[in-house]
């Protein structure tokens, strides 16, 4: 037995890592600051978080609520990737203004393009709440949000500007109240074409060498006090109290590097029967549906230009997840992260039960109740792929229910004439980027794949049609459905709303209530909201109440583990240092790729490894000046040990003296199961050079009055350059701005 326990918490802690592996919350930096130091940071943890002073947190910005951008100029000019702002490139695109094919680049400011939607959120502060909000959270919900509420109107205090939220941390263990400014009018103001910043397309995706020049760049506007404001043509570039230093000087294999920004979601603490449902059921649920639409998606948008445009954001957010998807499986079936799960289980059950407590019964408590929820877990996950990256037609019409059902409230509030309007904006938008012949394709399949997977009785009462009227045939219920549709028209959609705008409602609600591709839609909605939701909600509660209690005694039994909370989509900071890998068994992976790898890869033509013409010249002149690496190439990409996930797309890859040195992008295929168990052998982010970046704007894209507004910084100072172009580019940036 005690040969047993000591090997089972030997796997345990050896499952730790230091430094490589975490996402820090800034306000805790302090804990970790020597560590960092070790690493090679020279900030302190007030250089990176303040709240009374200007630090490295007042130039970070989450982008678009799924992304991280860094403000690099006085002047608002924000960085980011070109896989973050590609919906705006492509909702600007059309046949004639191909940005897409051919990228953007704002000539001045007045030609920097509005994104209505688009937000830039800046992190005001970080507070601590948990002394207040702890003994209430499950002990007593209603005190616990009415402490809440009251909590953020103090901080608050009538300034209409900031907004707050509290989160939970670390399953509820800590919480956080977070002060934030959005500004929402963000323009974009240059990309280049995605032969570079999409450069090796799916096939390079998650993989590595990699020599892709992922990045975007935008603008935030604010009102005449630099305060958040709508857009307006009146609106100026928003003045940044701080923004990021440009480093030149590279980064080499051991530096230190750290990623500051917004990851989405991690789940360190999973259990077995948790990662075996996701290695199991969900992924190769998720994988057959969104493989089935890809197949049909890249064929059409290989056969015409003007799908490729419509399709091309559509493609990327499903063609994303699925190649993760496919690393994380293999990832962890490699690391049996099962069965160390298991071992950390009996670990933890082990050394409670010598200690006498009752919390030894937890692993197998919640596992009892993880393996309770699967079939509820998998028809939620089902219903998100099916709605969301399916067929369109279903949501699209769905969208329309409270126009017709719920109009009486609408005139209540004022507020039917704002709703039509919204209709009408999405109705143009939908219809824009929208094929019916490819969207049947997809029903057909994805829908086929659903029935497979989940259970009849969690199915949409709708699909009792299809199983009854048409003896399970999808094609024919399909078939039937678009014909009868008054949704397939923008011309009949319109007329419509027009109807509606004129108080012509009886007749359509009638019609709308009874279209079959409304009802489709309505009932996949509800049949999850009455069916899925309630005892997804219920057993899940369950299991975050025993997590919260889990995870708590987990940091008792171990308090030599190193513990960092789950990533959340709040501000965090990883640390760790540019090296390359050694993923398997005879392969080794050099930390960094130059230029003369994009032309190893150019295949002229191809989809994925295509490039202008111009390019292909410009590199092979090899004259790349300032952007040169001390070796002589440019280098495009490098890979480090910091532990990044979704959300991080974007995040500024910062050297030890907080300047930029590249744009995180992208995770190796072999770190793709870093959100479940993270492997510091294997595990590197991608980022790209910054100086890459600076190639392509300033030689290839002729931009350099984006350069001019940037500080950019060679050695310990601004550099003296003998190249006269970049020396009369330091003047000019170093006299005063002009609005």
């Amino acid at each position: 037995m005690l040969n047993k326990l000591v090997l089972t918490l030997c796997l345990f802690l050896g499952l730790n890592t230091f430094a490589k592996e975490g996402m820090w919350i800034p306000t805790l930096l302090e804990a970790v600051e020597s560590d960092m130091k070790s690493f090679g940071c020279e900030l302190s943890a007030e250089d990176i978080y303040s709240v009374n002073n200007s630090s490295l947190k007042d130039a970070i910005v989450h982008f678009g609520g799924g992304c991280t951008a860094e403000v690099i100029s006085d002047q608002g000019l924000l960085l980011t990737n070109h896989h973050c702002g590609y919906g705006q490139i492509q909702s600007h695109s059309s046949l004639e203004n191909d940005y897409l094919k051919n990228g953007f680049w704002a000539k001045t400011m007045a030609d920097e393009l509005a994104n209505p939607g688009l937000t830039a959120t800046f992190i005001v502060e970080m507070m601590d709440v948990s002394e207040e909000l702890l003994d209430l959270a499950f002990s007593n919900p209603e005190a616990f949000e009415k402490k809440k509420a009251e909590l953020i109107a103090d901080r608050l205090n009538g300034e209409d500007y900031l907004e707050a939220v509290i989160r939970p941390f670390n399953y509820g263990n800590s919480y956080f109240m977070i002060v934030s400014k959005t500004f929402s009018d963000v323009r974009l103001v240059g990309a280049p074409p995605s032969a570079v910043g999409k450069f090796g397309g799916d096939t390079d995706n998650w993989v590595w060498p990699r020599h892709t020049g992922d990045f975007s760049m935008f603008r935030i506007y604010a009102d005449e006090n630099n305060l958040p404001a709508e857009y307006s043509e009146n609106n100026q570039a928003y003045q940044a109290p701080r923004h990021l230093e440009v480093s030149l000087n590279g980064v080499k294999e051991g530096d230190f590097t750290m990623v500051f920004g917004f990851p989405g979601r991690t789940e360190q603490h999973l259990l077995s029967s948790q990662v075996s449902y996701v290695v199991e059921k969900a992924n190769p649920m998720r994988l057959a549906m969104r493989e089935s639409s890809l197949s049909i998606i890249d064929q059409a948008m290989r056969g015409s230009d003007k799908v490729r445009i419509q399709y091309a954001a559509k493609q990327s957010s499903i063609s994303n997840a699925y190649k993760k998807w496919i690393g994380q499986n293999k990832g962890l079936i490699e690391l049996k992260a099962i069965q160390q799960k298991l071992a950390q289980e009996e670990a933890f059950k082990s050394l409670a039960a010598m200690k006498g407590m009752e919390e030894a019964a937890l692993p197998e408590e919640i596992n009892a109740l993880a393996i309770q929820n699967q079939d509820y877990q998998l028809a939620r996950d089902a219903f998100i792929e099916w709605y969301y990256y399916g067929p369109e037609l279903p949501a699209f019409a769905r969208g329309f229910n409270t126009i017709i059902n719920s109009r009486e409230a609408l005139e209540d509030k004022g507020a039917v004439q704002e709703e039509i309007d919204a209709l009408k904006a999405i109705t143009t938008g939908f219809f824009k980027d929208y094929q019916q012949g490819l969207d049947e394709q997809i029903f057909d399949k994805i829908t086929a794949l659903y029935l497979q997977h989940i259970r009849q009785d969690l199915q949409p009462d709708e699909l009792d049609v299809l199983a009854q009227k048409f003896k399970g045939d999808v094609k024919a219920y399909r078939e039937s459905a678009y014909k009868k549709s008054l949704f397939t028209s923008e011309e009949g959609v319109m007329k419509m709303l027009a109807d509606l705008e004129a108080g012509k409602v009886k007749k359509w609600t009638k019609k709308v209530n009874a279209d079959p591709i409304f009802k489709l839609g309505a009932s996949f909605v509800d049949g999850y909201y009455s069916k899925i939701r309630p005892i997804y909600n219920e057993v899940n509660s369950q299991i975050e109440e025993k997590m919260h209690a889990y995870v708590k005694t987990k940091m008792l039994l171990f308090p030599n583990n190193t513990y960092w909370s789950d990533a959340n989509s709040t501000l965090r900071l990883t640390f760790g240092k540019a090296e390359g890998s050694v993923p398997r068994d005879g392969i080794v992976y050099k930390s960094f790729t130059t230029a003369n790898g994009i032309l190893e890869k150019y295949i002229p033509g191809d989809a994925d490894f295509d490039l202008p013409a111009d390019l292909v010249e410009l590199l092979s002149k090899e004259e790349f000046g300032i952007y040169a690496a001390d070796d002589g190439e440019l280098h495009v990409c490098f890979t480090g040990s910091n532990h990044t996930t979704g959300g991080n797309s974007g995040s500024p890859a910062l050297n030890a003296k907080g300047q930029l040195i590249g744009l995180n992008f992208d995770r190796t295929w072999e770190s793709t199961m870093s959100d479940i168990l993270f492997d510091p052998v294997r595990c590197r982010n991608i980022m790209v050079d910054i100086r890459y970046i600076l190639f392509i704007v300033d030689k290839y894209a002729d931009a350099q009055r984006l350069i001019e507004e940037m500080t950019l910084v060679m050695g310990e100072e601004s550099p003296e350059m003998e190249d006269p172009a970049l020396e009369g580019m330091m003047n000019e940036a170093e006299a005063p701005q002009k609005n």
